[in-house]
């Protein structure tokens, strides 16, 4: 089997199960995005995703990411997860979205990325669509921010210049069940679409977690080695 048989199987194995959980979940058809997750994958595995209609991908390490991007630079790609805030001005030049913003201080300095990015001609697009990274059992060192500091990083976003208030994002921590953690991700969502009196976009998800993640009103999930197999060693 070539490899474009090979993604084209996977992705469809776990677009199925997408609609599956979709469907039972009383939600309308396509109301889930599916974001391939291509970290130690190479640009070759991005383009043939591309072929088959993917149009965006998740990474999770910036230089990684900066250079795939340059490569290939027809595919958007997403920055998962924890960011120092000295590579903002990295991130904000290559990425499409960021699903990790856990403070205002990396907010206001993805937002003076984006800036920056504008005048030296590296970026075109002027808005960077922010996912807040929620930390469910407020272990910040992990990456995230604890439910209490959610509406002050996502006013933070929300008054930023060049960033885009696009929603929330988690990980159950480890050990937890994940019902449990998704549904009380959901209720902080909730709390930010109050706030803000708009729908809000929810990445939660991976392989293992997709079904209960999407029961509990996921938008975007984030499925790396269902669709590509076993990362290669960096």
């Amino acid at each position: 089997m070539t490899r474009i048989d090979e993604l084209r199987s996977s992705l469809n194995k776990v677009k199925a199960r997408i609609d599956d959980a979709t469907a039972d979940a009383g939600r309308p058809p396509g109301s889930v995005s599916l974001l391939p997750v291509t970290k130690f994958h190479p640009v070759t595995d991005i383009r043939i995703l591309h072929e088959l209609g993917v149009t965006a991908v998740g990474e999770n390490r910036e230089q990684e990411a900066r250079a795939k991007q340059a490569e290939f630079p027809d595919m958007d790609f997403h920055m998962i997860g924890q960011i120092q805030t000295k590579k903002a001005n990295s991130v904000a030049r290559w990425a499409s979205a960021v699903h990790g913003v856990d403070s205002p201080r990396l907010a206001d300095a993805l937002d003076r990325g984006v800036g920056l990015a504008l005048e030296r001609g590296d970026r075109s697009v002027d808005k960077l669509p922010c996912l807040i990274q929620l930390s469910l059992d407020g272990d910040t060192a992990r990456g995230g921010v604890a439910a209490a500091g959610v509406v002050e990083v996502a006013e933070n976003i929300e008054s930023a210049t060049h960033l885009e208030l696009a929603g929330l994002m988690c990980v159950p921590p480890l050990g937890w069940d994940v019902e449990a953690a998704f549904s009380q991700a959901r209720g902080v969502l909730a709390g930010m679409e109050h706030h803000f009196d708009r729908r809000l976009e929810f990445s939660a998800g991976m392989s293992g977690d997709l079904r209960e993640a999407i029961l509990h009103g996921a938008t975007i999930v984030r499925v790396g080695t269902e669709i590509l197999g076993s990362r290669p060693l960096p």
